[in-house]
């Protein structure tokens, strides 16, 4: 009986309450799986067109890539093996707009559109490691990791700033503040427009890897399954990063349920995800097929 409500739930999305709010603070826009979200004792996969929720714990896998599209435009672009919770989302009735990325762990870049508001409506920081980054208008690159922690200015302006050093403020494209771990803040450095290319790769989707994104077109077919089987596979792809999606097929008088994986932007990545979950996950390749 509980497998059977659960897979109720699966099928008129009710599981989760990722894509129930209508006007969300943040809503995923790009994913390059594995990518899955934390919300309480929840662990789900993530895929376009969820919304998130303050206190929403993100996590990437190995080559993973994410967009997040936030309530004023900006975009929170997160790396592969990245842990960051988005927090204190609020959109107010006269459009300013606040928000905190708190990065543990990987590489984030952070890009607002100044032209969609003033500077005085919108205040974002965004926190890798020890350092933080407060911004209203700016391109932001950082990252959390095991030996620095470090922001790095790509335009417009922010506020750099260390629990145990007094804050500064970055004007100049290219500039960097960053502290090695237990240490103090070192002297602002400055980036090349070859290095500061370099690490936006750590950031950007990737080419030639399976996409999916809000109006893709290509999806993975698994075939169709009897309850449990459906309810296997849709566990064995959440696990792996993918969400899959199930509907009920009417089939003889009874139920069967077909599981796909939706929203892959093109045909070949399609294939090249079908080849790779075949192998991942021990299965026929799925059917590829356009809708």
């Amino acid at each position: 009986m509980r497998a059977r409500a659960r897979l109720g739930l699966l099928v008129f999305g009710l599981f989760s309450a990722l894509t129930a709010a209508a006007l969300p603070n943040a809503l995923v826009e790009v994913v390059q799986s594995p990518a899955w979200v934390e919300r309480g004792e929840r662990r789900l996969p993530l895929a376009p067109g969820m919304a998130l929720e303050n206190r929403d714990r993100l996590l990437t896998g190995s080559g993973a890539r994410l967009v997040v599209r936030l309530a004023d435009g900006s975009r929170a672009r997160l790396g592969e093996n990245v842990n960051a919770t988005v927090n204190a989302m609020k959109l107010e009735k006269n459009g300013a707009f606040s928000a905190a990325l708190d990065v543990g762990k990987g590489a984030f870049r952070l890009t607002t559109d100044d032209a969609s508001r003033p500077e005085t409506q919108r205040a974002i920081n965004v926190r890798a490691g020890r350092v933080t980054a407060s911004l209203h208008g700016a391109d932001v690159w950082g990252r959390a990791g095991a030996g620095q922690d470090i922001v790095c200015l790509f335009a417009g302006r922010m506020i750099a700033s260390h629990p145990q050093d007094q804050a500064v403020e970055l004007t100049v494209p290219g500039q960097c503040h960053g502290a090695e771990k237990d240490q103090l803040p070192g002297a602002i450095v400055a980036l090349d427009k070859a290095k500061a290319a370099l690490l936006t790769l750590e950031t950007e989707p990737q080419y030639g890897v399976a996409t999916q994104q809000t109006g893709g077109r290509w999806a993975l077919d698994f075939g169709r399954f009897d309850q449990n089987g459906a309810l296997t596979l849709h566990d064995q792809l959440s696990a792996a990063g993918y969400a899959g999606r199930i509907r009920p097929v009417r089939v003889s008088g009874a139920y069967l349920y077909e599981l796909r994986l939706e929203q892959l932007l093109t045909e070949r990545e399609a294939q090249w995800l079908a080849d790779k979950l075949a192998r991942e996950l021990n299965n026929p390749a799925p059917v590829i097929h356009r809708h």
